[in-house]
């Protein structure tokens, strides 16, 4: 809860020489106590000030939408709840590196005798700060450099600029963020960035230069982002053996797209969760602003969680998408779905199952996959707590396909196809839990239903899972046996 300083209304002796109190007077002392402590909590009060010290750049009325709440207090316990909550909204607009709560009784000429001032204390975070880290991973090694500029002009604004430079690519990202005042979760972003990516899989090369607008918004349970980017895309081989599929699509391209998220997420975390569900569905239409490409994307996520007995935790989840061109133009390898690997169908190689051509993976335009995970404590355990807790036991089964469809056939036909050469496989392995940001797996899988084309892999692999994701480059194989057909 942090820091709540509370100055008593009503002193009471406490057992001490000097005080005056024997021994056996204790026991009644201890009852008058207990009925004052009572009474101190259910008396009325009225919070006549809510003070707020040590602001700088900050504007006040930008903060009194997030105090406003504790004038409604009754009591003292309400006084100190909403006080914590108030504190809690502070910490949350990221502007302070530090709130604390002091609540004293009134003083003055106008003080009333029930009447109490909460005052918060807050450090304001500087106006310059800076990050250096180093990535490596994929045969890859790069440099990240951050800067940001929080609390820019007293509301909550946020300007944030981050390099990467790496021995085969190097990024830039320029990042303003504007939250409405009293409405947090209410907020503008805008974002200016080059990015770079290599996918061995495809043998594919991607720079992307553009910009993007996004607002973000609750409505009722759900959390919705509205989002406009336009990109200029420049494809590339990333070996002279890339199939001649892939050169097709090398280039230069224009995308102009306006997409919607929607988010419910009743999930007690969001990196190994016990109970909760999540579901995402996402849509984003491509040309009818401009550019070059042309589509409807559907994508729709969802998670169960359920609590079993002996602290056992079982999973189930479901994804699936599709990707309708409009138009006669056929769409982008850099706009298809892709399945395969940790992610998705655990035992087959990354992102290689589905279309190929000479070994390169050309993506799908549907696809639909799932899993089914049990999480347990570790066996044997000989007590609770410990570093033994951050572990957990995992069984797995999952399940998927990816394809290209017929849009000219009718809905029956395109599930048949997605019902046909089901990709799936089986597995167990341990997790570790890296506090709230991420967990890393070591799992053993058993890839079965494999398609002429696909890449399996029966191996042991450890993979780093994150909040937003899976981190690329923390992925290591140690392979036993591996097929391509």
């Amino acid at each position: 809860m942090g820091t709540v300083h509370a100055r008593s209304m009503d002193s009471y002796p406490m057992h001490g020489r000097d005080l005056g109190v024997n021994t056996d007077d204790m026991e009644m002392m201890e009852a008058v106590q207990e009925t004052k402590q009572e009474v101190l909590e259910n008396k009325n009060v009225v919070v006549q000030h809510v003070n707020i010290e040590g602001l700088g750049r900050t504007k006040e009325d930008y903060l009194g939408y997030e105090i406003s709440d504790v004038f409604t207090a009754r009591n003292l316990v309400e006084v100190m709840r909403k006080s914590h909550e108030a504190r809690q909204r502070l910490l949350r607009l990221g502007i302070f590196k530090d709130v604390e709560v002091v609540i004293d009784i009134s003083e003055g000429a106008n003080a009333l005798p029930n009447g109490l001032d909460v005052t918060f204390e807050v450090t304001e975070l500087k106006r310059l700060t800076g990050s250096y880290n180093t990535m490596v991973g994929n045969n890859e090694g790069s440099m990240v450099l951050g800067i940001k500029l929080p609390n820019m002009i007293g509301r909550g604004e946020k300007l944030t600029f981050q390099f990467s430079y790496g021995t085969k690519e190097t990024s830039y990202g320029l990042s303003f963020f504007k939250p409405q005042s009293g409405y947090y979760e209410r907020n503008f972003t805008l974002n200016l960035y080059k990015v770079t990516g290599q996918f061995p899989w495809s043998s594919l090369k991607e720079t992307d230069r553009g910009v993007s607008t996004e607002l973000s918004f609750p409505l009722w349970m759900t959390d919705h982002t509205l989002r406009w980017e336009g990109v200029w895309r420049e494809l590339g081989c990333l070996a002279r053996s890339a199939s001649f599929a892939v050169r097709e699509e090398s280039g230069h391209t224009l995308k102009s797209a306006l997409s919607h998220t929607m988010v419910v997420d009743t999930r007690n975390s969001a990196i190994l969760p016990r109970r909760g569900a999540l579901l995402r569905i996402n849509q984003e239409l491509a040309g009818y602003t401009g550019g070059d490409a042309s589509f409807l994307k559907e994508d729709v996520e969802l998670q169960l969680n359920k609590q079993f007995i002996w602290g056992s935790v079982l999973s189930a989840s479901l994804w699936g998408g599709m990707l309708f061109p409009l138009g006669r133009q056929p769409t982008s390898i850099a706009d298809r779905f892709y399945l395969g690997g940790p992610t998705s169908v655990r035992g087959f190689g990354m992102y290689s199952i589905g279309p190929q051509s000479e070994g390169d993976y050309l993506g799908g335009e549907a696809y639909w996959a799932g899993g089914l995970h049990l999480y347990t404590p570790l066996p044997f355990r000989s007590n609770k707590g410990g570093l033994a807790d951050l572990f957990r036991t995992h069984f797995f089964l999952n399940a998927g396909n990816l394809c290209n469809l017929n849009y000219g056939e009718g809905p029956r036909a395109h599930l048949q196809k997605l019902a046909e050469c089901i990709r799936w496989s089986y597995g167990a392995g341990i997790i570790l839990r890296l506090g709230n940001i991420a967990r890393l797996e070591l799992n053993y899988c058993f890839p079965m239903g494999v398609q002429s084309g696909d890449r399996y892999i029966i191996h042991i692999h450890s993979t780093i899972f994150m909040h937003k994701g899976w981190v690329g480059n923390a992925l290591y194989w140690l392979k036993l046996s591996s097929h391509t057909d």
